[in-house]
């Protein structure tokens, strides 16, 4: 049972995933915190809905709110990683803490032009072509109990062009500004690209209240390369958010 003051954790997965992604997180800490994992707009049982970050943001709230705990620790990965800090921006009362996987690259200037060029490129590739491509890849590089969820719930590939649309552009350090309470920069050590801006978007926390944590050897999905590592991150930094209050 979550004690009183366990702070509720609601994640956010990333680009072309669903709540599915967070499967193995999910089961290892509801003993001890009530969590859940949303699907963003074009996404998972969403797939039907057009993006926003407007409509990210509310999903979001509504997660927060539906948990009824209070203020809450929020956790995204990659794609979700930038809408949880639209969220902070938009919804800091409902924030408690924050984790950033995967989301620590500004989404400004020259980077930006890659992926520019991958959202343009994935809608001329046929859907199922590329669904074969994920699934292959997925159970290659992982077990069964990690993957199957994400699979199970199918990709948003026509949901990329507008989502990363919207988030290119719009994000960098400064993004940080606007985040009051502690967090979490977690990355995987070998996600070169997107953990390229950590410590810019550490220092830019403007109570200096936000810290770097690698997973050794994990890539850009570290929750897939090392879920019980990734776990044990979050979990010990929910414990601390507990202890500061």
């Amino acid at each position: 049972m979550p004690t009183e003051d366990a702070p509720p954790i609601v994640f956010v997965h990333g680009t072309r995933f669903s709540a599915g992604q967070w499967s193995a997180q999910l089961d290892a800490l509801q003993k001890d915190f009530d969590v859940a994992a949303v699907d963003l707009p074009g996404h998972g049982a969403r797939s039907a809905e057009p993006w926003s970050l407007d409509a990210a943001t509310e999903i979001i709230t509504s997660a927060v709110d539906a948990l009824d705990r209070g203020p809450a620790l929020v956790v995204g990965h990659s794609l979700g990683g930038y809408a949880s800090l639209e969220f902070a921006r938009r919804r800091p009362e409902r924030l408690r803490g924050l984790v950033l996987a995967g989301a620590s690259a500004s989404t400004r200037g020259p980077w930006a032009r890659p992926y520019r060029w991958a959202a343009e490129l994935v809608p001329r590739l046929p859907a199922h072509r590329l669904e074969r491509m994920n699934d292959r890849l997925l159970r290659r590089l992982y077990p069964p109990e990690v993957v199957e969820a994400t699979i199970a719930s199918g990709y948003a590939f026509h949901t990329l062009p507008a989502a990363w649309g919207e988030v290119l552009g719009r994000f960098d350090a400064g993004a940080m500004r606007d985040v009051k309470v502690p967090a979490l920069i977690l990355n995987g050590e070998k996600d070169t690209v997107f953990r390229s801006g950590e410590r810019d978007f550490a220092r830019a926390h403007p109570r200096g209240q936000a810290r770097v944590e690698l997973i050794p050897r994990a890539r850009h999905l570290a929750n897939f390369d090392d879920p019980d590592a990734f776990t044990d991150a979050v979990r010990r930094f929910a414990r601390q958010l507990s202890a500061r209050d």
